[in-house]
């Protein structure tokens, strides 16, 4: 019998099923119990990926988005202030034990939310890089398309496979999509809850998805495949 590949995983596609497993057809009465009472079992642990937190000072930090376009105006997210408050702490434990930071900031143009050249689009100053400190410019979700990222990560001796933690804004948009690109290129990202922060949208349905909605399922996502997620600011050991 022919087996079918249903995912490539980098650097180790021999944790990958190599079968599709056995459908079994339910009535939609058995399949509504089984999504409200038993969760589905992630794909992180089908594949035997580890859900260890990883330790800040093996780790380096990318503040992603930490821009003052999210604490005012059209963009500004429910619990930004909080979350910025809580980045700073994790940015203060990073510096005081010599873990590498990176910054990233979203350049959307001249006179939009995100022009960087205009104070709404700088980096807030209660996270400000250091001179010593790399700021990466993006123009995309992904923190690591169309930029140095990646190189700047081996310049710092991080090579791919290396620890990465996550904090900023948005959580569904761009922390959500660089813990993907992490994951896809062989990083081991995880995400810092407390410290990231989303808004309400409109679902496609027309009913208003909570930002707290959203906010878990951003988070869900990302338990799911690419990474884990640490719930508060001292849950990640030093």
């Amino acid at each position: 019998m022919n087996t079918i590949p249903i995912f490539a995983f980098p650097g180790n596609p021999s944790r990958f099923p190599t079968e599709r497993p056995t459908t079994t057809i339910r009535s939609s009465h058995e399949r509504l119990e089984m999504h409200t009472s038993t969760p589905s079992t992630t794909l992180r642990n089908v594949m035997g990926l580890s859900n260890q937190l990883p330790r800040l000072s093996e780790s380096t930090l990318i503040m992603i988005d930490f821009q003052n376009t999210y604490r005012t105006g059209v963009m500004a997210l429910d619990g930004a202030e909080p979350a910025l408050a809580a980045g700073s702490r994790l940015l203060e434990r990073a510096r005081a034990i010599g873990t590498p930071v990176i910054h990233v900031i979203n350049d959307g143009g001249e006179n939009t939310p995100y022009d960087i050249r205009a104070e709404i689009g700088r980096i807030s100053d209660e996270v400000a890089p250091l001179d010593s400190e790399p700021v990466i410019v993006k123009q995309f979700p992904n923190s690591f398309h169309a930029t140095n990222l990646e190189d700047t990560l081996t310049e710092l001796g991080k090579p791919v496979g290396s620890n990465l933690i996550l904090a900023g804004f948005m959580t569904h948009m761009c922390v959500m999509f660089t813990a993907q690109g992490a994951f896809n290129l062989g990083y081991r990202p995880s995400v810092v809850a407390e410290a990231t922060a989303t808004r309400s949208l409109n679902s496609p349905t027309g009913h208003t998805l909570s930002v707290d909605s959203l906010q878990n399922a951003s988070l869900t996502m990302i338990t799911d495949l690419f990474g884990t997620v640490a719930p508060t600011v001292d849950a990640i050991a030093s």
